[in-house]
């Protein structure tokens, strides 16, 4: 009965494969996205001014680092808690694809995380008057809760390894 639980648990992570096959559809609205506001800034290229244009490329970067984003959820979610994949031998394989475990992946997320936030934050800064007091202390109060948290995520990870290694080095020492 036992190992019948935990065959069923231990199969329940293919539950999590449609989850990413979704993901795979999100890159394709931000891929849709990011091709709608390229066409969009060309069509209107000849009137651009410099601060329109900063404006485009900060939104076609913006759609780019979200992009990133899923897709470093998608192959490191899918190898971290479904299956590895077999991609070992091809040669457009990512340096970091297998070797991004759970603690390194929630840095990754919250890095792109604080530079999309960066990004909007930019956004803004370049047309503030459009914006009221308020909602601009709102998004630098959001962007520093990222930033804080990353820091403490960090430190979270930092402690528990070294903690890690102190307890091996303990146990080493013991013997």
């Amino acid at each position: 009965m036992e190992k019948a639980i935990e065959r069923t648990l231990f199969a329940s992570r293919w539950l999590m494969a449609p989850m990413y096959l979704g993901l795979v559809g999100a890159l394709i609205i931000l891929l849709w996205s990011f091709v709608m506001e390229l066409w969009h800034s060309m069509i209107l290229l000849p009137s651009l001014g410099v601060d329109d244009a900063m404006m485009a490329v900060l939104a076609l970067i913006d759609l780019t680092l979200a992009a990133n984003l899923v897709i470093i959820v998608i192959f490191s979610g899918y190898e971290n808690f479904v299956s590895r994949m077999d991609t070992a031998d091809h040669e457009d394989r990512p340096e970091w694809q297998g070797e991004v475990d759970f603690s390194t992946l929630k840095l990754k997320l919250i890095a792109s995380i604080v530079a999309i936030s960066g990004i909007h934050l930019l956004k803004v800064f370049m047309d503030v008057e459009k914006y009221a007091d308020d909602k601009i202390r709102w998004m630098l109060t959001i962007h520093l809760v990222f930033i804080v948290s990353g820091v403490l995520l960090a430190a979270m990870d930092w402690i528990s390894i070294h903690a890690k290694s102190m307890k091996k080095k303990g146990k080493s020492e013991a013997y």
